[in-house]
């Protein structure tokens, strides 16, 4: 078997860690996704106690192992009307990826020896810019001190993974252009920005990035038009923007998969780097997550203003086709760390065989091949992920005279329009900015419709743009 690691390293290992797999036999590890399926069902049919509670039922001894959870809840205290908690929750766990991103040796060893799961999870990419997108559209819903801050930091989080791959391959230019920077930082940068006179140069070149990295978003030329050659306010008017949070956001499931020829490659590097030995021939398949996509029951959500229809929303971000992209490009990586700790796994137990001195047909070996095939039975694919995504975040911008009106929103899909949500009160300021949010998981809304009309007054100058929370 000269394929595997040195003999006296998986010795080592196995006296270890072969006590340690026994005890991860017996505890199980039960898929996320199942978890996370209650919790999707309770907040889809707007009971959001219930699923509140579906995230407490499930604790995790490994706290670091909560953190999808408290993604999670911060969708649903958003949708409740509470932003101040979920920015709470969401800068928590940003600043915990961050941390996570270090990937620890005792991770590592988890990962070869169980699965991905024994591994902290520092989220996906997409996760990690759209923490940051969902931390500006929270602080936006509580006056919005900190949100052209967060939205710069989608900006820099996204640009910062392309160089990572950048610098790891300068090759991978079908990776890096799945990684395509999104265009909603700008987008509310630009916002913030069109609310002050000693802003709009800024609030139009932010209009370019959306133009530049959101070609196909509606309303980027309208947008771009406004910013650069008219004023974003008439007198005796104020503006009101919708985000619209619009249908059911990717998960990921387990599947089984053959080993492609560039899953290969990139394993026999894999063993190769703890090894001067290469990769055994390999044709069984591996337990891998795969990101499952919904199409939304919606195509748009209408604005109604006092019983009048004033617009309807355009999608600035597809949350999954931007988690699809990206995991179509990293997909061949994720089956060659299976196969890699296939054989890890299988060179550990023919270690411990050797270190016992077994016969092919005594106890010790029959028990050693059984516990084998065993470790390798109960491995599951990591399908930990941001489950109460929406798949796209939609927009709306509307001018309104200064004053009091009564806002709607309902679903849209073709010529059908659904039943509408209860109708809300919103003041219109002059010069100012107005929010409204709501979740469209369906054709329904979930939570509450969310309404902030911001402070009193707020500078709008860069240096409030560039702070650092």
């Amino acid at each position: 078997m000269s394929w595997l690691l040195p003999k006296e390293r998986y010795r080592i290992l196995a006296t270890i860690l072969i006590s340690g797999a026994m005890l991860w036999l017996a505890s199980g590890c039960a898929s996320h996704s199942a978890r996370a399926m209650a919790i999707r069902e309770s907040f889809y049919s707007n009971n959001l106690p219930v699923a509140l509670e579906e995230i407490d039922r499930h604790k995790d001894r490994r706290l670091r192992n909560n953190d999808v959870k408290q993604l999670d809840r911060a969708i649903i205290e958003l949708a409740h009307g509470d932003p101040q908690s979920a920015e709470r929750l969401l800068r928590a766990v940003r600043d915990r990826f961050d941390h996570y991103e270090q990937v620890s040796l005792a991770d590592e060893v988890g990962n070869l020896l169980a699965d991905s799961n024994a591994r902290a999870y520092a989220g996906e990419d997409y996760e990690k810019v759209l923490i940051r997108t969902f931390l500006a559209l929270s602080s936006l819903m509580h006056g919005g001190e900190d949100a052209g801050a967060y939205a710069l930091q989608t900006i820099e989080k996204q640009q910062q993974i392309i160089d990572r791959i950048k610098s790891r391959d300068e090759e991978q230019e079908a990776e890096i252009l799945a990684y395509k920077q999104v265009a909603i930082g700008p987008y509310i940068r630009a916002m913030l920005a069109e609310e002050s006179p000693l802003t709009l140069d800024e609030a139009a070149q932010a209009r370019i990035q959306v133009a530049n990295w959101a070609p196909d978003f509606r309303d980027a030329k309208s947008d771009l038009q406004r910013a650069q050659f008219e004023s974003p306010h008439r007198p005796g008017e104020g503006t009101l923007y919708l985000f619209a949070m619009v249908g059911r956001g990717p998960i990921k499931e387990e599947v089984a998969e053959i080993a492609t020829q560039a899953s290969l490659l990139i394993a026999d590097r894999i063993i190769s780097n703890n090894s001067n030995r290469g990769l055994p021939p390999t044709l069984a398949p591996v337990k891998v997550p795969k990101v499952r996509t919904f199409t939304p029951s919606i195509q748009a959500v209408e604005l109604s203003v006092d019983g009048q229809h004033s617009a309807e929303t355009a999608t600035l971000l597809d949350i999954g086709e931007m988690a699809q992209r990206q995991a179509d490009a990293h997909f061949p990586r994720v089956i060659a760390e299976a196969v890699a700790r296939r054989v890890i796994k299988k060179g550990v137990i023919y270690a411990a065989k050797e270190g016992v001195d077994a016969s092919p047909w005594s106890a010790a070996s029959v028990g050693l091949s059984a516990l084998g095939v065993a470790w390798e039975a109960t491995e599951t694919a990591d399908t930990r992920c941001w489950s109460l995504l929406p798949d796209q975040i939609q927009v709306a911008r509307v001018s309104l005279l200064v004053g009091e009106h009564e806002v709607q929103l309902r679903g849209v899909r073709g010529h059908l329009k659904y039943p509408g949500s209860s109708a809300r009160k919103v003041t219109i300021r002059q010069g100012r900015h107005t929010y409204l949010m709501g979740f469209f998981p369906d054709e329904q809304l979930v939570g509450q419709l969310i309404i902030s009309e911001g402070p009193d007054s707020r500078s709008g100058e860069s240096s409030n743009l560039m702070v650092n929370p």
